[in-house]
């Protein structure tokens, strides 16, 4: 006869580790966020540990406020939050060129408007059928690559270490062992490949002597996240305009994220659904700036994870959340994770990102083919994939255009979107051959 609270105290523990596989998987986006805007800012070593520890405890704050599902708030799928790739451009801008004031009055007023947004945003959700939805969701997966491909060579492409011979070799074992495991492992091994991939990987670093241990004995034990830290907001127009626009696309792309986890966990969305989405992240976005952090959204990369290990439950998520804060008040536990190598997350990235394109195709597969959808597929997959692998294309266009321009998420978004309206909902769709 099994005993219920040892069968309960057992499947938290397995929640625990599907939960830190889901942490080790974003960890990487987490820290380089603050990373690069920090080092642009020339951020001393201090504010540098306040600002990747503070991102770390309010990514954990954000997530609670999205799985959490509230009257108002909440979308409740299995997501991660982090500070998304599309602020960092214009943080880095505003803070330079109008100063860090101003940077934090725009995430705030950003945060503000995709709460208002929210509602509207929302309701377009019919424009938003499978074939565009599987278009996104394709795109989610096939854009990332290029950084799964370049965290695989050691992170920095103009390092000359680049591609070196241990970073392919640490990468391709991860990725061998994610795969092999997928094969001919079965349950809860199974679940947590990607887990066990990072690990070995990084236990093998650590045999060639590629780790050093340095930064854990001069991380602090204890940092408490503060009002202003950095300084009180202000508000520019210009400031704001811009991170509006980076927020339309961040809301673009966590639709995309939200359809793919519906389709996977197989729940159907409804436009209450997304505006309960929006409006968590609007409201994350404005405890970054009140914190002096950053905006944050949905991480497209935790929809790999779920696929991989076949997890639809919140339960993993919430643990998640938790030893992100906690991660997040103690610099020192954050600073182990930060010895994974990047080669190693890469190596993961391959697996998880394409797990992502690939339930696209799965979804793309259900549409019918005709003249019109395969158009929109086409052109949209076709111009998402070409401005990821071109961005330097818009380098003479205005900075803020450039955020948009060169986001293949939402280039191909807004084109499924647009081609989807004129062929299926307009006379054209009498004019294109099914």
């Amino acid at each position: 006869m099994s005993n219920p609270s040892a069968t309960k105290k057992t499947s938290q523990v397995k929640n625990a580790i599907l939960g830190f596989q889901h942490l080790l998987a974003m960890y990487s986006g987490d820290i380089l966020v603050p990373l690069l805007i920090g080092g642009a800012l020339k951020f001393n070593a201090v504010q540098m540990t306040y600002l990747v520890s503070m991102d770390i405890f309010m990514c954990g704050v954000a997530t609670l406020l999205q799985i959490r599902r509230t009257p108002l708030t909440g979308i409740g799928l299995p997501v991660v939050l982090g500070c998304a790739v599309e602020y960092v451009a214009p943080l880095q801008s505003i803070g330079n060129n109008f100063g860090l004031g101003y940077m934090y009055g725009g995430i705030i007023i950003a945060g503000l408007f995709i709460i208002v947004a929210a509602k509207p945003f929302a309701n377009l959700r019919r424009f938003f059928p499978p074939v565009v939805t599987g278009s996104l969701i394709t795109l989610i997966g096939f854009t990332l690559m290029p950084v799964a491909f370049q965290n695989f060579g050691g992170g920095d492409t103009a390092a000359k270490s680049f591609g070196d011979t241990t970073h392919l070799l640490l990468g391709t074992v991860t990725a061998l062992i994610i795969i092999a495991l997928n094969i001919w492992s079965k349950g809860f091994i199974k679940q947590i490949s990607i887990l066990i991939g990072i690990i070995l990987g990084t236990l093998l670093a650590i045999a060639l002597g590629t780790i050093n241990f340095k930064s854990v004995g001069q991380a602090h034990w204890l940092q408490l996240p503060q009002f202003f830290y950095f300084s009180a907001p202000k508000f520019e127009w210009s400031s704001i305009v811009t991170l509006i626009l980076a927020a339309l696309t961040c809301m673009i792309e966590s639709t995309g994220v939200y359809f793919a986890l519906a389709d996977i966990t197989g729940r159907e969305l409804k436009s209450k659904d997304l505006e309960h989405g929006y409006r968590s992240e609007g409201l994350a976005a404005i405890l970054g700036g009140l914190f002096n952090t950053f905006p944050y959204s949905t991480f497209s990369q935790n929809v790999g994870i779920v696929q991989l290990s076949g997890i639809k439950k919140l339960a993993p998520i919430y643990y998640s959340a938790f030893m992100l804060m906690i991660i997040g008040l103690i610099p020192k536990f954050g600073a182990v994770a930060t010895l994974i190598p990047t080669s190693v997350l890469g190596g993961a990235m391959l697996v998880m990102f394409g797990m992502v394109g690939a339930q696209g195709i799965k979804m793309l597969s259900q549409v019918e083919l005709n003249g019109r959808n395969l158009l929109i597929i086409a052109i949209s997959v076709g111009l998402g994939i070409g401005v990821t692998t071109q961005p330097t294309l818009f380098q003479y266009l205005p900075s803020s255009v450039q955020v948009i321009m060169s986001n293949g998420m939402v280039i191909g978004s807004f084109t499924a979107v647009i081609l989807n309206i004129l062929l299926n909902h307009t006379g054209l769709k009498n004019i294109v051959e099914d």
